[in-house]
């Protein structure tokens, strides 16, 4: 997507001044130029995302797999934790706990956890959005912002549920950071034949 903004904008160019003399010759007002101009763009935008395989839409589909079963996991592991009372699974759950967290169907009372899974996340989100690859929108503002104060909110939700839950978002999590961490190394990047990009450091630690 990146190294496609300059096509982009040299085709959007040339648009804008076809549009402009056929607008002219046309006699079309400012509103009907502009939304011919946008309705081309948009066509001609759509076709090199088709030609390189890149569409933005594609990005987002892991999404629809991985929060539905975040959620799935999460409930699986709160009804392990305090599901029916005297429960052979809940009887390991709590005692099957390591290092502070020996129980798991009990919140971690030394924060530990909670405090780390906020940490964590909001690195991944300043990982991600300092990763200037291209004029960023109001609205991915937006969502950054967003995804800054769920990091910060989500550290007194693993405060009141299971430790169970909060180890499970945390290594969740720490994974997530690992997938970023990786995806900026010029080494693994050149080995998975991803293109290089303007934005790309070879010193990106």
């Amino acid at each position: 997507l990146e190294n496609l903004q300059p096509e982009i904008k040299e085709l959007a160019e040339r648009l804008r001044y076809e549009v402009s003399v056929r607008g002219k010759q046309r006699g079309w007002s400012e509103k009907v130029a502009r939304f011919h101009f946008k309705k081309n763009l948009r066509r001609i935008v759509t076709e090199l995302y088709i030609r390189d395989n890149c569409h933005p839409f594609k990005a987002t589909l892991l999404v629809w797999v991985q929060i539905p079963m975040w959620v799935c996991v999460s409930l699986a592991l709160r009804n392990c934790s305090v599901g029916a009372a005297g429960s052979e699974v809940q009887e390991q759950f709590s005692s099957g706990g390591a290092l502070w967290f020996t129980d798991l169907t009990a919140p971690d009372s030394t924060w530990i956890l909670p405090v780390s899974l906020g940490l964590v996340n909001l690195l991944i989100v300043e990982i991600f959005s300092s990763q200037k690859k291209m004029q960023v929108s109001r609205f991915q503002k937006l969502v950054t912002n967003l995804f800054r104060v769920v990091s910060v909110a989500m550290i007194p939700v693993a405060a009141t549920v299971p430790s169970s839950m909060a180890l499970y978002w945390l290594s969740s999590s720490l994974v997530g950071l690992s997938h970023n961490l990786l995806l900026r190394s010029p080494a693994f990047r050149r080995l998975c034949c991803i293109p290089r990009t303007k934005s790309d450091s070879d010193t990106p630690y």
